[in-house]
């Protein structure tokens, strides 16, 4: 079959490797550049992950072994372990914090204790028992923990009402709590070993970027094209480069369908106004130089500053650092900051951090409410028997990691080759 893939992120370019060797695959990609989320440039020879910091690791098999069939494990990746922490009442402190409780005021850890009793002694329930991600959150933690750190520090990420968030996107991203292992953990004070991604992979040179050079490699791919307009050609689909293809895999973003598309799905009746306006949040990024320290992430829940995270990344690889004579990191503000404004943030933050370069991208999380799933999975259908495919971050709406992103193109390579 002769198959256009629109977006070059992690998703259109595995798929794209995936169905190549069988079928003839072009891919579309709106921006001067492939990559999506997960490209990286190099700034005075310092490497600058502009939306986040991308590592890779999985606990599907299946991901692992195709990941490492276009990588050398050995020579071509750095293993490492997750080292993140909490800025918190100016102290640097262990994540997950609740296994850190030892270290708050004793005023505050006195509420803390009996909530946490209380929560022991109730019947255990499914995350997905609880009817939002707010009801779940204080349902597992307690009030106190809820207010002190969950609540702010998630509002300042999805900048939205906790009680409108669906439980479904947590699932398989997060371990969920028990408060047996809390108690044990501030008593025992053993570091946190069973976390998503605790140990992770990295590229050696040029991070995530290196990723995407590699899976382009052999793929036809045109850049600076932007797929808004398909028409029909007898049975084919033609796209506006006038070229016509048996089946084309989405990868964008699903609010900005092509108007065939959204035809195809009012006809199905799927509500087309609700999936455009479906939520998401962008990022601002200051690249900086920092201080020496041996962490990966830091996330800062309280609002004395706009930032809710520092992601280390000149400690993923020291090739990252190479222009700098000091460690660089990624600051991430949620939402549009402009570069002053930054730059007054990071004077609150540890590190003595410097700025380098700057980014925002307007979209980078996906804000799932109640109906979005069964909203996306009608969408889906719908498409399908059109020979149009969903798949990725945007055109799915789903918070994928890469393993996730990669885990998703499986699948739907595994459908189309039925």
């Amino acid at each position: 079959m002769k198959i256009a893939v629109v977006g070059t992120g992690i998703s259109g370019l595995s798929i794209a490797n995936m169905l190549n060797k069988q079928h003839e695959v072009k891919l579309f990609e709106r921006a001067p550049k492939a990559g999506g989320l997960i490209k990286c440039e190099r700034v005075q020879d310092c490497l600058f992950h502009k939306v986040g910091g991308h590592v890779f690791n999985a606990k599907n098999t299946e991901v692992l072994d195709w990941f490492w069939s276009h990588f050398d494990r050995e020579n071509e990746f750095v293993k490492a372990k997750r080292k993140a922490k909490v800025f918190f009442n100016n102290a640097i402190i262990g994540y997950p914090i609740e296994n850190y409780i030892y270290l708050f005021d004793k005023e505050t850890i006195k509420k803390i204790i009996p909530e946490l009793l209380t929560l022991q002694c109730q019947p255990k329930r499914s995350p997905f028992e609880y009817d939002n991600f707010e009801s779940f959150l204080q349902n597992s933690f307690g009030n106190t923990l809820y207010e002190t750190y969950f609540k702010p520090y998630n509002r300042k990420i999805w900048q939205t009402d906790l009680s409108t968030v669906a439980m479904e996107w947590l699932e398989g991203k997060l371990p969920m709590p028990n408060i047996q292992d809390i108690f044990e953990s501030n008593i025992l004070r053993e570091e946190e070993d069973n976390m998503v991604h605790s140990t992770f992979y990295y590229p050696k040179e040029n991070g995530s970027q290196f990723i995407v050079d590699r899976l382009k490699q052999g793929l036809d791919i045109t850049t600076d094209a932007e797929v808004t307009e398909i028409t029909k050609n007898g049975e084919q689909l033609q796209l506006p480069s006038g070229e016509s293809f048996d089946k084309m895999i989405y990868c964008g973003d699903v609010r900005k369908l092509p108007k065939f598309c959204k035809d195809i799905l009012s006809e199905a009746g799927v509500d087309v106004s609700a999936i455009e306006q479906l939520r998401s949040n962008g990022t601002s990024n200051l690249f900086c130089e920092t201080d020496d320290n041996d962490i990966s992430w830091l996330y800062i829940p309280q609002d004395f500053t706009k930032a809710h995270r520092i992601i280390y990344t000149g400690n993923f690889s020291d090739s990252n650092n190479r222009g700098s004579a000091r460690k660089t990191c990624v600051v991430e503000f949620s939402g549009k900051v402009d570069y002053d404004t930054m730059v007054e943030e990071i004077k609150k933050l540890p590190g003595n951090l410097s700025p380098i370069s700057y980014n925002y991208e307007p979209n980078s999380y996906v804000i799932q409410d109640k109906q979005t799933r069964k909203l996306i999975q009608d969408a889906k259908a719908a498409l399908k028997q059109k020979n149009i495919y969903l798949l990725g971050r945007f055109a799915e709406w789903e918070y994928y990691n890469m393993d996730k992103a990669i885990e998703a193109s499986f699948n739907l390579h595994k459908e189309i080759s039925e």
